[in-house]
């Protein structure tokens, strides 16, 4: 049976669509950065270029997370407010409390990074957990569990920190977000190891398996007796878990967590795991095209600011893109199909 198929593959030659679609998000990753650079001499700056990877680096370890999740079929619309409620916890932490939040300096020790980061991870993970209980327990969809889950850490966010922001960290705090490994911001080595952590649980690890086989069929998965439910909960508080990693790694980078933190991530992030070639339907993808959706992103939006193109614009353009995505994901699943 095997020869028969190596044959019949053979006879089809090769396939130039399907090795496009492999490779699309890379290609365009870097025919957009040939035409920034030739546009925008500032564009290839090492200081540039550094900065787009510190930007992409608080998205990318949220498309990490939102990988999983999209690879059971679900989606998250609440990770941008999760991390705003996220990061003020963390700075809360940091500060030792709410009464010396606009304190610099030596005068607000708190807790440490350390105490503090955990605190952050600890609200995200608790927040996944709730919203994928309340999809397997409950019987509600994603899409709805999710943009109230978006409306209530908003809300909480707001609450706990009255509206006002939490600023002024102690160095080791902000040296998560600030500091360097030699020319290597943080922040981009937190991301990438991350992303190699996250490729391994996928491609090599059984839960990763069950995470493809929940998204490809879960009505198959569980005939074979996997556990369904308990695939797409866990996969919600990874999310949460990546949510909270990157909270804590934002407010360092900002020197200040804020209530308003993450509005609009969600946009950004989807696109990010959809342009990187996972399927919105589910059981295909990769962290390493997730990767790739990021950088895109950020080459993107950094390449329109530095053309003085509009942020409305902006916006415009990564809605439609999205679309561009999806639709050429639509097509190339009902190709395989026919195949």
């Amino acid at each position: 049976m095997t020869d028969v198929r190596r044959e019949a593959a053979e006879e089809k030659g090769f396939d130039l669509f399907g090795t496009l679609a492999r490779f699309a998000p890379l290609i365009f990753l870097i025919a957009l950065m040939i035409i920034f650079a030739v546009l925008e001499p500032r564009f290839m700056s090492s200081i540039n270029l550094f900065n787009v990877m510190r930007q992409v680096s608080i998205t990318g370890l949220l498309a990490i997370g939102m990988t999983f999740v999209i690879l059971t079929a679900g989606i998250d619309l609440s990770v941008g407010s999760l991390l705003a409620f996220a990061g003020l916890v963390a700075a809360a932490v940091a500060k030792g409390g709410m009464q010396d939040r606009f304190t610099v300096g030596e005068g607000a020790i708190g807790y440490g990074w350390e105490l503090a980061a955990l605190a952050a991870i600890a609200v995200g993970v608790c927040g996944g957990l709730l919203q994928g209980l309340a999809i397997t327990r409950l019987k509600v969809p994603p899409f709805v569990v999710t943009l109230g889950g978006m409306s209530v850490f908003r809300g909480a966010a707001l609450l706990f920190a009255a509206g006002g922001p939490i600023s002024g960290f102690q160095p080791d705090f902000t040296w998560w977000g600030q500091g360097k490994i030699g020319p290597v911001p943080v922040p981009v080595i937190i991301f990438l190891v991350a992303a190699l952590l996250a490729h391994i649980a996928l491609r090599y690890m059984r839960y990763g398996r069950q995470v493809y086989a929940v998204g490809g069929n879960p009505e198959a998965a569980r005939l074979s007796g996997l556990n369904v439910n308990w695939v797409i909960c866990s996969v919600y508080v990874i999310m949460g878990f990546f949510a909270g990693l990157g909270a804590f790694v934002l407010s360092a980078r900002l020197n200040s967590a804020e209530a308003v933190a993450g509005t609009g991530y969600e946009l950004t992030v989807i696109a990010s795991v959809v342009i990187g070639g996972t399927s919105l339907f589910g059981g295909v993808g990769t962290i390493f095209g997730t990767v790739i959706g990021s950088f895109l992103i950020g080459v993107l939006l950094n390449g329109l600011v530095l053309m003085n193109v509009s942020s409305y614009i902006q916006q415009i353009i990564i809605g439609v893109i999205i679309v561009l995505a999806v639709a050429f994901d639509t097509f190339a699943k009902s190709r395989r199909r026919k195949a």
